[in-house]
């Protein structure tokens, strides 16, 4: 996609969260339209401000999205926000036809399992078949990617190093088997793993094992797909692993996003946390 040439009429699909609504701000200021398919309530009232067309969707309803880009002639369209699989899988029921039929697929081919990747396959397929490409979702927010190096003004001791090191190895080796992104480390022993419930709980429950001074570690996968679930943080991350006496946040230089940059940085300084780019 390196020599994409962007269309005038851009479309995104919304999970929740600020990501949406800085990615819809770019395609503004880039004098493009936007036509935003909302699919979560935390953000609807910022990106319909912004949005040249709006249209509110639940994630079971592929038919009905599929249709809205069939309407708009969309031909490129962006995913960015969490839509939880927790959430698709526990509400089978009120998913549309073409949404259970993508869900049997996954759940009845042995080649294929329940995860992120499968799902949104799938329905990238779906979309391609009516003329619209998912695009990367970097394209328009790389001034959120950060680089590599400690971020702060505190450096992360010989020990945590060492944990970093570990916890890289580890979280690399887990994002092969898509199961998570996110490890929380200390003494070079695993307190924690991102498995459904996400990094925020993940770095709960991998704190508590570790009382005080945990390293929480989060990377891509191995193969990430630029289209979807790439990686990121905030100062929410931040301020739950402080909450919980963890020392150190470590994350994958050139492949993870940073909201609220400043901010973060500030509050990681004025609490004693590490942040390192690797």
């Amino acid at each position: 996609m390196e020599n994409l040439v962007l269309e005038k009429k851009q479309c995104l699909i919304a999970g929740d969260g600020f990501l949406p609504i800085e990615l819809a701000k770019k395609v503004k200021e880039n004098g493009l339209e936007i036509v935003v398919i909302s699919l979560s309530s935390d953000n609807k009232k910022e990106l319909s401000k912004i949005a040249d067309k709006f249209y509110v969707c639940l994630p079971g309803e592929i038919m009905k999205i599929r249709q809205i880009i069939i309407d708009e002639g969309i031909k490129q369209v962006s995913f960015i926000g969490k839509v939880s699989k927790t959430l698709i899988a526990k509400s089978f029921l009120k998913l549309d036809k073409m949404a259970r039929d993508i869900l049997i697929k996954v759940l009845t081919d042995d080649k294929m399992r329940l995860n992120d990747d499968a799902i949104m396959l799938l329905a990238v397929d779906e979309l391609k078949k009516v003329g619209a490409e998912v695009i990367d979702q970097t394209i328009f927010i790389k001034h959120l990617m950060v680089s590599n190096g400690v971020l702060g003004a505190v450096k992360p001791t010989e020990e945590q190093l060492k944990d970093i090191e570990y916890g890289f190895e580890t979280a690399k080796n887990m994002g092969k088997l898509d199961i998570g992104q996110s490890v929380v480390v200390k003494n070079k022993m695993i307190m924690a793993v991102e498995a459904i419930e996400g990094t925020d709980k993940c770095i709960v429950r991998g704190c508590k094992l570790a009382k005080k001074g945990a390293v929480i570690v989060k990377v891509a996968k191995p193969s990430q797909d630029k289209r979807f679930d790439i990686p990121a943080v905030g100062l929410k991350t931040l301020k739950k692993i402080r909450h919980h006496k963890g020392a150190v946040l470590a994350v994958e230089a050139g492949e993870t996003i940073m909201i609220d940059k400043k901010e973060l940085i500030d509050y990681a300084n004025k609490h004693n946390i590490a942040v390192v780019a690797v």
